[in-house]
């Protein structure tokens, strides 16, 4: 990189909200080019192609990809490995002297790209031990309750079932008196790696919701149910991280005989319109990001991106 902070594009959104779509014509539209890297939390594992709704094969001929495939079902991977991957990633297109766009709604993995990830304090055992037993006792409903009222905004953008993150964020306010998301906000995310440009793409909610719908539908028609026995005839465990994701963990429910199709669809389609409320609550928390509602002025949204890039 070079002396003054590399540019880069950042498109965004809730999910199914045409984010793939409209970083391939702007990839293409750009001069010079531009090539994608995915932002993608479940994109990043093989296997994981239908529920993950990935770019299709000719629309990465069209543009090239990064990010995506990068590691197998039973791999852990986390924000940290991402930013490591994709400053790679980016380097290199910016060496090619063409445009890094970054394009997904994993938040997370945008925010560690950019700013790097916050430090958090040291795990403590008996803090641990003692909201494990809590948990145990009262339910994760009640500590997610706990955890609305000490520290809201991280509330806002956990997802109530995530036992790790709650406690872990009920561990950090115990352990420091302070709540985890005041202490991201002071974490010294001045010294940017790239210099960013946000594009926020959104939809009004109900068709967001219909969109979300008719994806989950298509999910089911395109043979999710046999991708997911397969992964498990492969020998992948069911607790596996990657098949934790909303899609897929509904899925193998109904695979284990938990749960019958009708009621994993259901559930596919209500975690995911939960998962892009929380993402709304997310992206709406980025500071100098640019709105465009759908339908999505291509032109505009290019003007602005020329404008920042020259």
């Amino acid at each position: 990189m070079n002396g003054a902070r590399d540019k880069i594009v950042v498109i965004t959104g809730p999910t199914a909200s045409g984010k793939t779509g409209v970083s391939i014509e702007v990839a293409k539209s750009l001069n010079p080019r531009g090539e994608i890297v995915y932002a993608d939390s479940a994109a990043v594992y093989r296997r994981l192609d239908i529920g993950t709704a990935k770019p299709s094969i000719e629309e990465m001929r069209e543009v090239p990809h990064h990010l995506i495939d990068v590691c197998d079902i039973g791999d852990d991977f986390n924000a940290e490995i991402y930013s490591k991957m994709a400053a790679d990633a980016v380097n290199k297109i910016l060496k090619a002297g063409k445009v890094p766009i970054i394009t997904g709604g994993t938040g997370l993995y945008i925010k560690a790209l950019v700013h790097g990830l916050f430090q958090s304090p040291e795990d403590n055992e008996g803090i641990r031990e003692e909201l494990l037993m809590e948990l145990d006792k009262k339910g994760l409903d009640a500590l997610f309750s706990e955890l609305k009222g000490v520290d809201r905004k991280s509330a806002e953008i956990i997802n109530p079932n995530d036992k790790t993150r709650i406690v872990r964020a009920l561990e950090i306010y115990r352990l420091t008196g302070r709540p985890a998301s005041k202490i991201r906000e002071n974490h010294a995310f001045k010294e940017k790696a790239f210099d960013p440009l946000y594009i926020g793409l959104k939809m009004d909610r109900k068709l967001l919701y219909r969109r979300i719908e008719d994806r989950v539908d298509n999910m089911i028609d395109s043979g999710i149910v046999n991708e997911v026995k397969e992964i498990l005839n492969k020998g992948y465990s069911h607790g596996c991280r990657s098949l934790n994701t909303i899609g897929y963990k509904e899925i193998v429910s109904h695979v284990a005989g938990e749960i019958d199709l009708e009621t994993a669809i259901g559930l596919i389609k209500r975690n995911t319109r939960r998962l892009a409320k929380r993402q709304i609550t997310w992206f709406k928390n980025i500071k100098g990001i640019s709105w465009f509602e759908y339908p999505y002025n291509l032109p505009m949204i290019l003007k602005k991106i020329n404008l920042f890039l020259n």
